[in-house]
C-alpha cells in the first residue's frame, strides 16, 4: 500500500518542491498541501491521509496544536514534523501533541521517503540530530518511575496493538489499513483477542481495553 500524504508547510517554493520531489518517487501518494495548521487540519479530515508532514511554525494555528487536533480526531493519520527547529521545546510538544515523528528539513529525500514509511507503518522515527537527545530523556524518566506492569500480559505485540486500535473506535478495514495488514490477518488477530480476553464482542473488548488505558 502506497502511503497517502498530506504536507503542511506556510513556505509555498519549500512545500511545493517536496511535494513535486516525493511524487516523482511514486513510493508516495501526495493526496494535497495545506498553507497553515487550520487548513492542514480541515484536509486530513476531508482527504483522510496516512501521515500528514507537518511544518511547526504556521499562521493561524500551529504545528503542534494542528498535530494535537488532527491526531485526536484521527488517531489512524500519523504526523511527522518536518521543521528546522531542533530545540527541546519544541521537539517534546510536537511528541506530547502526538507527533510520531520528527525530522530536520535538512534531512535528504531517502530519510524523509524512510521516515513518512516508518509513520505510515505505525512507528515513532526520528532523524539522528535527535534520536540520542530523544533516547536519554526516556531512560531518565524510566528510571525515575517504577515500571508498569503492560496490561493484557496474555496478549502478543499484535494483538494488543489491535486492540488498542479498536479501543480507538477503528473498524477491521481500518486498521488493516492503518498496519498494513490483509483483512484476514487482522480478523484472525482480532478473535484471538475476544478469545484470550473472553468477551462476546467489540463493545466488551472496547470496555475493558479503555478501562486498561488504551484506545488514547
Amino acid at each position: 500500500m502506497i502511503p497517502r500524504v498530506l504536507l503542511a508547510d506556510d513556505h509555498p517554493v519549500y512545500r511545493d518542491g517536496l511535494s513535486m520531489m516525493l511524487a516523482s518517487t511514486g513510493d508516495v501518494d501526495v493526496v494535497g498541501t495545506a498553507a497553515d495548521g487550520e487548513e492542514a487540519v480541515a484536509l486530513a479530515a476531508e482527504l483522510r491521509p496516512h501521515v500528514v508532514v507537518m511544518d511547526l511554525r504556521m499562521p493561524r494555528l500551529d504545528g503542534v496544536k494542528a498535530t494535537q487536533r488532527i491526531v485526536t480526531e484521527r488517531p489512524e493519520t500519523g504526523v511527522l514534523v518536518l521543521t528546522m527547529h531542533e530545540d527541546d521545546e519544541s521537539v517534546f510538544a510536537a511528541m506530547l501533541a502526538g507527533a510520531r515523528g520528527y525530522l530536520l528539513k535538512g534531512a535528504d529525500q531517502t530519510e524523509i521517503l524512510r521516515a513518512i514509511t516508518a509513520v505510515a507503518s505505525g512507528e515513532v522515527i526520528f532523524g539522528p540530530a535527535l534520536a540520542g537527545r530523544v533516547t536519554r530523556y526516556f531512560a531518565r524518566l524510566v528510571t525515575a518511575q517504577p515500571p508498569r506492569e503492560m496490561p493484557f500480559p496474555q496478549l502478543t505485540a499484535r494483538e494488543r496493538e489491535v486492540l488498542d486500535l479498536i479501543a480507538a473506535g477503528l473498524s477491521n478495514q481500518r486498521i488493516a489499513e492503518r498496519l498494513f495488514l490483509a483483512p484476514k490477518t487482522v480478523r484472525n488477530n482480532v478473535s484471538n483477542v475476544f478469545a484470550k480476553l473472553q468477551v462476546a464482542d467489540r463493545a466488551q473488548a472496547i470496555v475493558q481495553a479503555r478501562e486498561a488505558g488504551l484506545g488514547h
